[in-house]
């Protein structure tokens, strides 16, 4: 998916203090940092709105996670659904997973997939690709996240690649699982990536709790999608994302509601390389990006070119322009130290 802001946001972030208020709710629980979502349109007169977790000026990255949007559930006969025209990425892993709805994907390295519930399709941008995502015509209901993760220096400027996954949904006490990067519950998925990581579809049957060991070495995110939800005793609205820092053994998600509640948890080592991301971009500093956006305002042969687009709307644009660069250069994020800081969420 793009980020297909007109005057995409730049964050100069600082080094933050690590939080010291332990988790006042849950004994010896893990303290927890709440990131609330800002809404972003996507797309046209009739868009979208996307509930967007990261980057957000208090933290930019979780493990190389970079970016969440989560979307829905929306009725397409009223917001037009997705139709985003093709469009570039450089230096990162796009990660699509759906709860509801259907979405055709095409891309430069030449493949086509229609992306279904439950299953995930993960594209590696490597130094270049590009592509698009049009909700399908039968779609009546859209619905799930768009994520993605930053590739490390080694791997960013490598080829492209496209993989698919359709994990198995695991029960386990309290609920059921399914686990689409890494390994969690015992499950592991074959999906390759280019830093430690982990993500799965979590849910919590109404008035349990689900207890399970995660690897002291990753920070986490717990993104809710429904339901009445706490996590280590704090509770965490829908599209609110929940987080947890290194060095915790274990995690508690309780459903304190009478109906199911589906959350999204994503994790993995911390991510310490300085990196630049702008619009759909992520370099290392200001001129690699102006290089980027020039190439591709220019049809550069580093993005390719995709085929079997349709749009929604026949008027339509058939390839995103990129936005006008900010006048000032853009610095490299600065993540916060991996130690939730309880004290950041405001009500």
């Amino acid at each position: 998916m793009s980020n297909t802001e007109t005057a995409p946001e730049t964050f100069d972030s600082a080094h933050n203090a690590p939080g010291t208020a332990q988790n006042p709710q849950c004994e010896d629980g893990a303290n927890v940092e709440i990131i609330t979502a800002r809404e972003v349109p996507l797309g046209g007169p009739r868009a979208m709105t996307v509930h967007r977790t990261l980057p957000q000026r208090q933290r930019s990255l979780i493990g190389a996670w970079c970016f969440v949007d989560h979307y829905g559930p929306d009725d397409v006969s009223l917001t037009g659904g997705m139709d985003v025209a093709p469009h570039p990425h450089t230096g990162l892993q796009t990660v699509t997973w759906l709860f509801e709805g259907e979405v055709t994907h095409h891309d430069a390295g030449g493949n086509h997939a229609v992306v279904m519930p439950g299953e995930v399709n993960l594209m590696t941008a490597g130094a270049g690709i590009c592509h698009s995502e049009v909700s399908t015509t039968s779609t009546t209901t859209l619905h799930g996240v768009q994520l993605w993760t930053v590739l490390p220096d080694k791997d960013r400027n490598g080829p492209r690649r496209f993989d698919h996954f359709a994990p198995e949904e695991v029960a386990v006490d309290g609920g059921t699982v399914r686990v689409f990067l890494g390994d969690l519950f015992g499950q592991s998925s074959p999906v390759p990536t280019f830093t430690p990581l982990v993500g799965a579809e979590i849910h919590i049957n109404p008035g349990e709790t689900i207890t399970f060991d995660i690897n002291p070495a990753f920070e986490h995110g717990l993104l809710v999608d429904a339901g009445e939800v706490q996590l280590e005793g704090i509770n965490v609205r829908p599209a609110e994302l929940a987080y947890t820092g290194i060095n915790e053994t274990q995690l508690r998600i309780k459903n304190t509601g009478t109906t199911p509640a589906r959350t999204l948890l994503i994790g993995g080592e911390p991510f310490k390389e300085d990196i630049v991301m702008w619009w759909n971009f992520i370099g290392r500093d200001h001129a690699e990006i102006e290089v980027y956006r020039e190439e591709w305002e220019n049809h550069s042969d580093r993005f390719g070119a995709t085929h079997g687009y349709v749009s929604h709307d026949r008027d339509g644009l058939h390839r995103l322009p990129a936005p006008a660069l900010p006048k000032a250069a853009i610095k490299a994020r600065v993540n916060p130290a991996p130690t939730a800081r309880p004290e950041m969420r405001i009500d």
